[in-house]
């Protein structure tokens, strides 16, 4: 297996996180992160009553990466209608969304992960959301007809009484494989972790925001896989342990709330008491479960800017309610807006970062009755810098589609370029002179590499994106995003001949695809002699398809297969698809 490790795996996605500021369900708890929106998938689901607002179209940006903070590739991502896949960097980028004017809703799928999900506030410029998924974590298994419990390490217990049913209501008989995990308010990447924002709906249909003293994901599966939840009727106990730093502010009895996977929301949904140190309380069914304390809630966006009015972008700023054990974290967009729901009438202190996280600014805000726009938020006794430059490919030319990364200090920040110019503010750490840029090119399949600058200039003109991509598969079905493979590629080919090869790729815990054939020799094919697989696509093997396999090239070991599919095929819904692939790829043996 050939593993590139400076090439960008290139499928387009969604850009959407800096705009997202003050969202946590756990760790920060006075303001609402900016965004949220999720779904119940539960039989017991509540209409939603809460006014998100008209619809609007905006652009989006952001990241995937698992729990050591490392990107993901081959993440689905999902905002309105509008879907993408991430690249080698866990980059995603999709433009004119339709969104409603107070949620923008993400989410983000990948094998092997729980589901991401993420809602935002969504602001004019370029909204960023950072996601970080989860390692499902299987907690052990149970058997239908008796009770039963699953504890996690850290004291997070789960009861059964032993009834369960599968997604069509039926009883279900047989083993269950429970997987858990726990979201301790404490976690230093509860933004990034936890769904949707910490807004709500409670009992009386008011819109609130919450204060978390934890979270719990829950997922039953039976023998087969297929997904199961508690019987209607009958309830599971569940005890999460309290986190020691808000053991003297934590409520006795405090409400639960369940994320409705569809309303991008929480729904209060009974409550918890606090014995021996863990809440403890009854659910009907599972999905997230949250502890939190509410209050009504207010919109409140702001601009944070320098001395000179400058919009300053990436900015960290945590606001803290007074009270409260931890603060709610977010990061300005590239035109230094924020916008969130935070607890009304409450006085708040607001803290901003530099890069290399030292604080560099804090104020009080408040109280705020009504929706508010704050305006210029000034940090004048900041040190800012601004990065620009052109993005170009080999011949020179704008790229057109493609962005820019930099690394500075503790910040890793993208930026999509315009007709190739990018430009993205920093504020200056005392102790750090340098940082690096690194371009990619998604039309011509080019990266520039890592580049390391100073601020000695601050216009660093043009980075060539001129390094070309060594191998690729592309696969497009019908008019969606296409899919880009270009990392752990294997192409073998076996037989004296005319033999046979096969090339494929496996993320890991992700897509992957194989194609194959029984000629080595250039010339056009159909199945049965060809053919191709892919865990995205859904191809019906016992209808005939009508695939056209075009062998341009077989290199010899070390050379390159050149080759390419197009036709249509019939999926197990019985629809007729569109498929196009392109495969460049290195012969291992």
């Amino acid at each position: 297996m050939k593993t590139k490790k400076t090439t960008s795996k290139i499928i387009l996605a969604l850009m959407l996180m800096f705009s997202a500021l003050f969202n946590s369900c756990e760790k920060n708890e006075g303001i609402d992160d900016f965004n949220n929106n999720n779904q119940n998938n539960q039989n017991d689901v509540i209409q939603s009553t809460l006014d998100q607002g008209a619809n609007i179209q905006r652009d989006f940006m952001g990241r995937i990466v698992n729990e050591s903070s490392l990107p993901l590739d081959n993440v689905n991502i999902t905002i309105g209608n509008e879907t993408a896949i991430t690249d080698n960097n866990g980059i995603f980028i999709i433009n004119n969304v339709t969104v409603k004017e107070r949620q923008a809703f993400i989410t983000a799928e990948k094998p092997g992960f729980l589901k991401g999900m993420r809602s935002i506030v969504p602001t004019q410029d370029t909204n960023m959301v950072n996601i970080m998924l989860i390692t499902e974590n299987l907690a052990g298994t149970v058997a239908s007809g008796i009770a039963s419990e699953v504890s996690l390490s850290n004291g997070t217990k789960v009861s059964f009484d032993g009834a369960f049913k599968d997604d069509n209501g039926n009883a279900y008989s047989g083993n269950v494989a429970v997987y858990m995990y726990h979201l301790d308010p404490a976690n230093a990447s509860v933004n990034e972790l936890m769904p949707g924002s910490l807004q709500a709906e409670n009992a009386n249909e008011e819109e609130r925001v919450l204060e978390t003293y934890g979270m719990l994901n829950v997922e039953l599966k039976g023998d087969a896989g297929q997904k199961l939840n508690i019987a209607d009727g009958h309830v599971a106990e569940i005890e999460l342990p309290l986190d020691p730093a808000q053991s003297g502010v934590a409520p006795s009895t405090i409400p639960l709330w369940h994320f409705d996977e569809v309303a991008g929301h929480w729904i209060e949904d009974g409550e918890a008491n606090l014995i021996g140190g863990k809440y403890i309380g009854e659910v009907s069914h599972f999905s997230w479960w949250n502890c939190d304390a509410q209050f009504p809630t207010v919109t409140l966006c702001m601009t944070v800017v320098d001395n000179l009015n400058t919009p300053l972008s990436n900015v960290k700023v945590e606001l803290w309610r007074s009270g409260a054990t931890y603060p709610r974290i977010g990061y300005s967009n590239g035109n230094g807006e924020i916008c969130g729901l935070i607890p009304s009438n409450e006085t708040l202190t607001l803290k901003a970062y530099d890069q290399c996280g030292v604080e560099v600014h804090t104020t009080s805000i408040g109280p705020f009755s009504s929706d508010t726009n704050f305006g210029n938020l000034s940090m004048p006794g900041v040190l800012t810098e601004v990065i620009t430059g052109n993005l170009v490919d080999c011949s020179n030319a704008n790229v057109v589609n493609g962005y820019v990364n930099l690394t500075y200090g503790s910040q890793y920040a993208t930026v999509a370029v315009s007709n190739g110019v990018f430009n993205m503010s920093v504020i200056k750490c005392a102790s750090l002179n340098t940082f690096s840029l690194e371009g990619f090119d998604y039309d011509a399949f080019q990266t520039t590499t890592v580049l390391p600058f100073n601020f000695s200039s601050t216009n660093v003109g043009n980075i060539i994106a001129c390094n070309a991509i060594t191998e690729f598969v592309t696969i497009q079905v019908d008019n969606n995003p296409v899919e880009y493979y270009l990392t752990n590629i294997d192409a073998e080919a076996n037989g004296s001949v005319l033999g046979y090869f096969n090339i494929s790729s496996q993320s890991s815990n992700g897509n992957g695809f194989y194609v194959g054939g029984d000629s080595t020799v250039p010339g056009t094919y159909t199945a049965p002699n060809f053919w191709l697989e892919s865990s995205t696509i859904d191809m019906n093997f016992n209808i005939p398809n009508n695939l056209v396999y075009t062998l341009n090239s077989f290199g010899a070991v070390s050379g390159y297969i050149d080759m390419t599919v197009t036709g249509t095929y019939t999926d197990t819904s019985g629809n007729i698809r569109n498929l196009s692939a392109t495969i460049h790829v290195i012969r291992d043996n």
